[in-house]
């Protein structure tokens, strides 16, 4: 039996039913009702709504395989799933096309004043003057993260006559016709943009705080489609208060769900929101009509069923 947990497009349950494989479908499902369930099967969809730990990998002795819709593992135990032989598998590549637009959306709205502007015209005020925006020609964009969407976000800007800077701990060689290797050092000292493509580990937490803001040389446009907590976000709100970043475009918050704030999260929210240099979306880089399709064809190529 083979347990979808997340939303996914019909191409998968089809192709569960045409190899004769039984299956469930629970979007919805809690933590709870997976566990009691979850003994008899042999593989399980995932998104990131139920993390999926020691004791839930421990209540699957039939399980195969955990195949995560999207990027990003940080909410399941791949080691200790990987130690007792189940197969670990993700689909970035589906929906990194979507995210990589979106940051372009975000960079492009930031720089020529979009957002901020449109709103000054629904109150009926017309000002042109100051809401001169910069070109995104003739940038230094700096990418911290250079898999799947840095990648991509790369390939959106080989059509701008920017240079390319990006840095990846765990990736070399990929010095290009308009992307440079670079060092962390170099980015931080150069970039007019800085766009974040990480996934969230214990390295990676808080990867931009106080520090790196203080050793911004440029204030560049900082920008953040990959994981929240990749950025502390009281140093970004001081970074952004003291100047040390022109602007920020996110996607992504420390913490997603408004609903649990304590007023101290409300207000910094708050104060976030009324800054006029700073865009914030719901974490809907990826979720274009299209992704939900090249996610779970991804899926069904790693997993060998087509």
């Amino acid at each position: 039996m083979i347990i979808i947990t997340a939303p996914v497009h019909p191409v998968m349950t089809e192709t569960f039913e045409k190899k004769g494989l039984s299956y469930q479908h629970h979007p919805s499902i809690s933590y709870a009702e997976l566990f009691d369930m979850i003994a008899e099967a042999k593989g399980i969809v995932v998104s990131t709504h139920i993390p999926i730990d020691r004791k839930m990998i421990d209540k699957a002795p039939k399980l195969e395989w955990i195949a995560r819709v999207g990027s990003g593992m940080e909410h399941i135990d791949v080691a200790y799933a990987s130690g007792k032989n189940i197969r670990c598998i993700s689909s970035p590549e589906g929906n990194s096309t979507a995210v990589a637009e979106h940051a372009l959306g975000l960079l492009l709205n930031l720089l020529r004043n979009i957002n901020k502007s449109s709103k000054e015209v629904a109150l009926g005020i017309w000002q042109r003057e100051q809401n001169r925006g910069m070109e995104l020609s003739g940038k230094t964009v700096g990418i911290i993260g250079y898999g799947n969407t840095g990648s991509a976000f790369a390939g959106l800007l080989a059509s701008f006559d920017v240079s390319v800077l990006a840095y990846d701990k765990y990736r070399t060689g990929f010095d290009g016709q308009h992307v440079k290797e670079a060092t962390l050092e170099e980015i931080i000292s150069q970039a007019d943009v800085i766009s974040f493509h990480l996934p969230l580990t214990a390295e990676t937490k808080h990867f931009a705080n106080t520090a790196f803001f203080s050793g911004i040389k440029k204030k560049p446009v900082l920008l953040n489609t990959s994981r929240g907590k990749v950025i502390d976000t009281t140093a970004l709100q001081t970074a952004l208060e003291k100047g040390f970043i022109s602007a920020a475009g996110l996607d992504v918050l420390e913490n997603e769900d408004l609903t649990s704030y304590n007023q101290d999260q409300k207000d910094q929210l708050e104060r976030l929101c009324a800054m006029k240099n700073v865009i914030i979306t719901p974490h809907i880089a990826g979720y274009s009509h299209e992704a939900p399709f090249k996610m779970s064809r991804i899926l069904l190529q790693k997993l060998g069923m087509i």
